[in-house]
């Protein structure tokens, strides 16, 4: 099975198994029908101020993955991104995310977490 990252707009398919959104803030135009959501995962989405801060800035990724798994340590949420890695060697399991940037986002930086644990 397999952990997969995919942007919420993009049409849920068969193979996408578990749809996990783990963005703080809904997406701007999309029904809760259309997305076909397993769960949002509001908690696991970076700060606010750490969202503002990075504000998708290719040039601070690599600071943006180090304070946002910071975040999460502080949090104690790396065994719930634990639990969703052992979902994904069961089941297929997509994270999905909103960020028209489909190579630095929250998502993205979360499977590599979790890839990592």
């Amino acid at each position: 099975m397999a952990l997969r990252v995919k942007r919420v707009y993009e049409e849920p398919e068969e193979g996408d198994g578990q749809r996990v959104l783990v963005d703080r803030v809904w997406p701007r135009g999309l029904s809760k029908e259309r997305a076909r959501l397993s769960e949002w995962r509001k908690d696991l989405a970076p700060s606010p101020g750490l969202r503002r801060w990075f504000g998708h800035r290719p040039e601070r990724w690599e600071g943006f993955k180090e304070r946002y798994r910071a975040e999460l340590e502080e949090g104690g949420k790396l065994e719930e991104l634990r639990e969703l890695g052992r979902r994904a060697g069961k089941e297929n399991v997509t994270l999905l995310f909103g960020a028209k940037d489909t190579g630095h986002n929250n998502a993205r930086a979360l499977a590599e977490f979790i890839g990592e644990l």
